[in-house]
């Protein structure tokens, strides 16, 4: 690489960092005494729980034990940096130290991921100005999402637009918005970059090994995506292998995959294990459903890169390299990752846009070889369909950090009643509030509360309907014991998200007493 590439990585990411931190900005300048900002302008819901995980760490935990649930857990190595990054904090302002070594993670890992985004686009494409082009298409671009909410059909075929809301089949929300995805996605191009030139430098199938474990502490389903890659890699040689009778070659890079997954896979039988045994972990995994939307969306998030990519995928078949054939079977296997028997099977075609975007950006390449004259006029429609949607999720969330309300922002009140429970409540101590209110609490105190986050709060589909009961009066006095005693409940959060949900006199039950009240917010301690 030559220094004035690495000068461009530089330039650019630095661009990309600010413009994804702006709205973020905005928002913590927009925040008052009245109104205090959570840190984030979308995605809050998961965006709080990576900050009470990072409280986690910095109140000395090393394993992961969610906030979100009562139910008992032994721990599991995960979300290893939020837990790290936690033990960089203490002393007060403790959320505001929090939410500020998050964006700093973000900005951070951003130029390590537009370095690894680049490097992996070299392997296929010799002039830098083309790579500068796939990089940022990878980083930055997105699909047709703007046009089908532009035409008022957001929710078509019953989901958002992926480019909208999948981090893993695009790129730019995960630079707006979170950093351990970003670190991922920088470590499986890294761990791919190195296994794909593994036959021209010694040891790179070790360091590729080295970059895929890492990734696993990381990220541990995008492990699993990597090994799968390498395995329809593997699989589109030995298929090519067989036609051109070349038994060496297969055997040579069968031997290379093999010592590139040799380091990862224990850690992928650690995870085997300890989410089909653990309690927790079980119900846990079958309650985090993300699945993939509609076919349709395929065509309407990556159909307009079709054309050019076939120009592409040309290239790569006369070029006859074995490693142009990674991103053959990368995008032959994207329906299969897309849809496979898997819960999260929308998480599986992690990094697939990269892919794309080089044999789209290859593709360009060839027609501006045939079409010098009218290939002007096509890049602008090009970059226009690509870049629109990053456009409006920019302005949007611009948009959001400006509005003082919740869920990006939190009554002032309220949070001095999650910094009371910091300061004296113990620490693991359950309390019992709305979904709502139980999101945010966490973020601010090391508590765990009954229901405030969709995967993570075990059994939430019934327990939300005995929250609800509680609130709204349903409950007569012996059964609202029983489920205080079930659920080991400590405190009682009653704001104006639990007043809603019915007229319980808490004022008036001889179960608790009030402890600390602020404005429109009390907690009360069972007795």
């Amino acid at each position: 690489m030559k220094k004035s590439e690495f000068h461009w990585i530089l330039f650019y990411a630095a661009i990309l960092a600010f413009v994804t931190t702006l709205p973020y900005l905005i928002g913590y300048f927009a925040e008052s005494e009245e109104w205090r900002f959570t840190g984030f302008v979308f995605g809050v819901e998961d965006g709080n729980s990576y900050i009470a995980k990072m409280l986690l760490g910095s109140e000395g935990a090393w394993l992961f034990r969610t906030p979100y649930s009562s139910m008992e857990q032994s721990g599991i190595i995960a979300f290893l940096p939020y837990i790290l990054l936690g033990k960089l904090a203490s002393g007060p302002g403790m959320h505001e130290q929090l939410v500020g070594l998050y964006h700093l993670f973000r900005v951070l890992v951003t130029p390590f991921a537009v370095y690894a985004t680049y490097q992996f686009a070299s392997l296929f494409i010799k002039e830098a100005q083309w790579r500068k082009w796939a990089t940022v298409l990878s980083t930055a671009g997105g699909g047709l999402g703007w046009l089908m909410v532009m035409l008022g059909k957001g929710f078509f075929f019953g989901s958002l637009p992926m480019d909208w809301i999948s981090p893993e089949w695009f790129g730019f929300l995960a630079f707006l918005g979170y950093p351990h995805l970003i670190l991922a996605r920088a470590l499986l191009l890294m761990g791919l970059t190195l296994y794909l030139t593994s036959p021209f430098k010694k040891n790179r199938d070790w360091l590729a090994g080295l970059c895929f474990i890492v990734l696993g502490f990381v990220h541990p389903l995008a492990m699993a995506t990597a090994i799968a890659i390498l395995g329809v890699h593997q699989c589109a040689i030995w298929a090519t292998a067989l036609v051109r009778r070349s038994k060496p070659i297969r055997i040579k890079w069968l031997w290379i995959g093999v010592k590139a997954i040799f380091l990862p896979l224990p850690l992928v039988v650690y995870y085997f294990v300890r989410f089909s045994s653990d309690p927790y972990l079980s119900v846990w995994t079958s309650q985090n459903q993300i699945f993939s939307p509609h076919p349709v969306h395929i065509l309407i998030a990556y159909g307009w890169a079709f054309f050019p990519a076939v120009f592409g995928v040309r290239v790569i078949l006369k070029s006859r390299r074995w490693t142009g054939l990674v991103l053959l079977a990368w995008l032959l296997a994207f329906p299969i990752f897309a849809y496979a028997p898997h819960n999260l099977q929308r998480r599986l075609p992690d990094g697939i846009w990269v892919a794309w975007s080089i044999c789209a950006v290859m593709g360009m390449n060839v027609l501006s070889k045939r079409w010098v004259k009218k290939l002007q006029s096509f890049k602008l429609v090009f970059w226009g369909f690509s870049l629109l949607t990053t456009i409006m999720l920019l302005v949007s969330a611009i948009q959001f950090s400006v509005q003082t309300r919740i869920p990006i922002f939190r009554h002032g009140e309220e949070v001095e009643v999650f910094q009371w429970l910091q300061e004296k409540a113990e620490q693991g101590s359950v309390v019992l509030s709305s979904f709502a209110t139980g999101n945010a609490m966490p973020a601010w105190a090391s508590v765990r509360v009954v229901i405030g986050h969709g995967p993570e709060t075990a059994e939430l589909a019934s327990l939300e309907p005995m929250v609800y009961a509680f609130y709204s009066g349903d409950l007569d006095v012996e059964e609202q014991i029983k489920f205080i005693q079930s659920q080991n409940i400590s405190y009682i959060f009653w704001g104006p998200l639990e007043r809603i949900q019915g007229g319980i006199d808490l004022m008036g039950s001889p179960l608790i007493e009030l402890c600390f009240e602020s404005g429109k917010y009390q907690l009360f301690e069972v007795q």
